[in-house]
């Protein structure tokens, strides 16, 4: 079985962010950048666990310039077989979706695995475009995945319960919490990524998406602590600050 896994660079969630240019630019300056957890942890891992139990290969895409190329080895190291980095700027998720799509569309790939989103843009749209893109079955949000004969099965869950969906390979699916276990690389792993090859591939597409300007989300408030005894209290807060009833 041959799987393609889209990963995204994204910033640590312990860096500070700020902007530059007026607020139009994300300042990288001291930024740790990591492997995007969806990506990593659940798309990645069981394209992984899918290969050791069926067999075949993993290959992982990302877009980005050459400075994506760390992520790209731990991704290595973890134990994909080899890795495509498109060297282009990933300006919106319509372009990036293009981008992956133009290389994946002749290569052959029985199931194309992505992370939900990505921690930074939450945007959750690259999976769906990508089925677009190639007229491909696509499953949003899968919390479990398998493969029998030349069909994927996968869970979403939903309010109230699971829906189980049985779709035709190849197909694209977004995969989200409980798809599978994060796995740490080993010395072995992280060796071996040194001589594993990065195809590099230079294309580009016009973005759809304009960014007009970056804001920071309001602080958190200050915490209000209400006496247990006191619910005549909680409630006024709750209806004429918080707003909620």
């Amino acid at each position: 079985m041959k799987i393609l896994v889209c990963i995204s660079q994204v910033p640590d969630t312990t860096s500070k962010i700020s902007f530059t240019d007026n607020s139009t630019k994300f300042n990288e300056d001291k930024v740790q950048y990591i492997v995007n957890p969806y990506d990593e942890w659940y798309a990645l891992v069981r394209a992984l666990e899918l290969k050791e139990t069926i067999g075949g290969n993993v290959t992982i895409i990302t877009v980005g310039s050459v400075a994506v190329e760390p992520i790209i080895r731990k991704a290595l190291a973890i134990g994909a077989d080899d890795a495509v980095r498109i060297d282009s700027e990933p300006a919106d998720a319509f372009s990036t979706a293009k981008l992956i799509a133009d290389y994946a569309k002749d290569k052959g790939f029985d199931l194309i695995l992505a992370g939900k989103e990505t921690i930074d843009y939450n945007g959750s749209e690259v999976g769906g475009m990508l089925g677009g893109f190639l007229d491909l079955p696509f499953v949003s949000l899968a919390s479990k995945l398998d493969i029998q004969g030349s069909n994927s099965v996968t869970e979403v869950d939903i309010e109230g319960g699971v829906e189980v969906i049985t779709t035709a390979l190849p197909c694209v699916i977004s995969c989200a919490k409980g798809m599978a276990e994060a796995r740490i690389p080993n010395m072995r792993g992280i060796m071996a990524a040194r001589t594993k090859n990065i195809e590099v591939i230079a294309s580009s597409v016009n973005p759809l998406v304009k960014v007009k300007e970056f804001t920071l989300p309001a602080p958190k408030s200050a915490v209000k602590l209400i006496d247990p005894s006191n619910m005549d209290q909680l409630v006024e807060l709750l209806h004429s600050e918080a707003k909620v009833i």
